[in-house]
């Protein structure tokens, strides 16, 4: 599961991933939120790269009424070609989406305490993600995008039976390279090395999804028999 995610040092990762777009500075997300729009990398015909603004939220490009469809945040990877509302993009529109963190919750006694999740040292990073355009009743082009998930690793696991396909450097890469190509699909989608992430209690305060500040990341101190792991 990705419900919400991070992107502090949007244009670090984009710098490296897109070889066009519109040259402005990005500005730092710190609780990307799904219906909102979010930068994602897609690859042009050519190999070029572009930063696209995307609604995060898949709606396939055959829906009927996509003003009241409901929209998916996440695709399973195991089963995402085996999916009627996922196969084309699968096939022909996969991007990655920038980030570098993302968040869980542990339900405690009374309450869910609030974790994010990153690389060591807050490493920029991309999910794998494939993404669709449709048009609203009223004409308008829209583009969304989800998530791939995978299995838990250790680190995730208390939190969540499932996590985003974290993709590395090279990965990335190969991810938006591959076409049509869906033979080598598995090596993308294992869950990344626990070794390489670290676990941050942070406040409450990134419960609420209009909040989109450096206080999101604040990490804070539990109690000592406050968290499970």
């Amino acid at each position: 599961m990705c419900g919400r995610y991070t992107l502090s040092n949007p244009n670090e990762i984009l710098a490296e991933l897109a070889s066009g777009g519109d040259g402005s500075p990005l500005a730092a997300r710190y609780n990307v939120a799904p219906r909102q729009i979010a930068p994602v990398v897609v690859a042009d015909e050519d190999g070029s790269r572009r930063v696209v603004s995307m609604r995060w939220g898949l709606i396939p490009n055959w829906t009927k009424d996509p003003d009241n469809s409901l929209p998916a945040i996440n695709a399973r990877a195991e089963t995402v070609a085996e999916k009627a509302l996922f196969r084309e993009s699968l096939q022909r529109r996969r991007c990655v989406v920038a980030a570098d963190g993302f968040y869980e919750w542990q339900r405690l006694a009374r309450s869910k305490q609030p974790f994010l999740l990153r690389l060591e040292g807050g490493a920029p990073f991309g999910f794998a993600g494939i993404w669709d355009r449709c048009r609203s009743a009223a004409g308008e082009v829209l583009e969304t995008f989800t998530i791939l998930t995978t299995a838990a690793n250790e680190l995730v696991e208390p939190f969540h039976n499932r996590m985003p396909v974290i993709l590395g450097c090279q990965d990335r890469e190969g991810w938006l390279a591959c076409g049509a190509e869906q033979r080598g699909l598995r090596r993308f989608c294992e869950p990344c090395e626990a070794s390489s992430m670290e676990v941050i209690p942070v406040s409450r305060y990134v419960n609420n999804v209009s909040h989109d500040s450096l206080e999101c990341l604040r990490p804070i101190r539990l109690q000592r028999d406050a968290t499970l792991f």
